[in-house]
């Protein structure tokens, strides 16, 4: 038995941001007119019924306030190289960043941060997201800094892991956790109907955290990970000449659903407790037909994962800031007893943590 009392972590508070230019119909009109002939019905079909109403760009408007895809805009010519879409990253990564910390600042007193940790899957710079974000906020050097990079969807789960780790073994950190992401810096050229459906599903976002001991917001509690056997083709990033290269099995929801009949699986993610005893469900947004599956797998409430949809319509998957937008809306929300985060990604791997409200 240890001699020392155990100190808890709490996620006091979450801003976040996101660009102003709304891409989602602009893509919708241009993968539409680049499906092969024999799926272009299925492609419209899957667009209406993707739960997406909204997903946002750094990518700037053209001159005529048209799309990236339109003529002078990004992607008007041929796909640009990677090169291009790097420097991009490297500007508006850390623009969006401050954005999403300027929200969190008008909920949480950010001064005495002693530790920082980033998420980003969509770029590279060097200095890193972590050292600009840090000296633009005029953090000390003395800030401990970590960069968590290519996770993918769960990573956010992965940021706050850490940032409760950090707080429980050094009782006065101040743990500032950033996930950004720029997934319209990828789009591909194709005809593919997979592909296409992949992207349809993917936004810009940035989220910011604090996670202290001090005891308001969600209490974090233990976390868990486990990986799907035999899936680690299902998702895939590769870096290429012109970009990242989404990877994203139609598989991917069907596999959940599988895992989440499983008994062991299923006592991993609740912790032993009935699905139906826990109130607070965050689940990555990563789709709609992923959404359908945990509830569905699970014999949820209709209304279990609301504050997931509402993330999916507004912004579409944001990849690991996605669950950070999830767990803005259910602080804001009334009590948890019992909560649940959950997200999926590369692997496939399943990784999330219990919460519940500090009061």
């Amino acid at each position: 038995m240890s001699a020392y009392p155990a100190v808890s972590a709490y996620l006091n508070a979450v801003g976040t941001a996101t660009p102003p230019h709304d891409i989602h119909h602009a893509f919708i009109d241009w993968a539409g007119a680049r499906v092969a002939a024999e799926d272009a019905r299925l492609f419209a079909r899957m667009a209406r019924r993707s739960g997406i109403g909204h997903r946002w760009s750094v990518l700037p408007p053209t001159a005529e306030g048209l799309s990236p895809v339109s003529p002078g805009g990004f992607y008007a010519e041929a796909m640009p190289g990677t090169a291009a879409r790097m420097a991009l990253y490297a500007e508006a990564a850390p623009a969006l960043s401050l954005d999403a910390v300027a929200a969190l600042a008008n909920r949480a007193d950010l001064n005495g941060i002693t530790h920082l940790v980033v998420a980003s899957c969509t770029g590279f710079v060097a200095p890193g997201l972590d050292q600009i974000v840090a000296r633009a906020l005029g953090l000390p050097g003395s800030v401990e800094r970590l960069l968590i990079g290519f996770m993918g969807c769960y990573a956010a789960v992965a940021a706050l892991r850490t940032a409760r780790h950090l707080v429980r073994s050094e009782p006065d950190a101040r743990v500032l956790v950033i996930c950004c992401e720029l997934s319209t810096l990828h789009l591909q050229e194709t005809t593919a109907l997979e592909p296409l459906l992949a992207m349809l599903q993917f936004g810009d976002g940035a989220a910011a955290a604090l996670v202290t001991n001090e005891p308001h917001g969600f209490a974090l509690d233990a976390p868990f990970a486990a990986t799907l056997p035999d899936s680690d083709a299902l998702i895939r990033w590769a870096i290429t000449d012109t970009g990242f290269a989404m990877h994203l099995s139609g598989e991917v929801p069907r596999r959940i659903a599988d895992a989440l009949d499983d008994d062991a699986f299923r006592t991993t993610v609740t912790a032993g407790r009935d699905a139906h005893a826990i109130d607070g469900w965050a689940v990555h947004a990563g789709g709609r037909s992923i959404l359908d599956a945990v509830e569905q797998a699970l014999a949820l409430p209709g209304d279990a994962l609301a504050p997931s949809r509402s993330v999916l319509a507004d912004h579409g998957n944001m990849s690991s800031a996605t669950l950070m937008f999830v767990l803005e809306r259910l602080l804001a929300g009334p009590p948890v007893e019992h909560g649940v985060a959950l997200a999926f990604g590369p692997g496939l791997a399943a990784e999330g943590f219990g919460f519940r409200s500090a009061s």
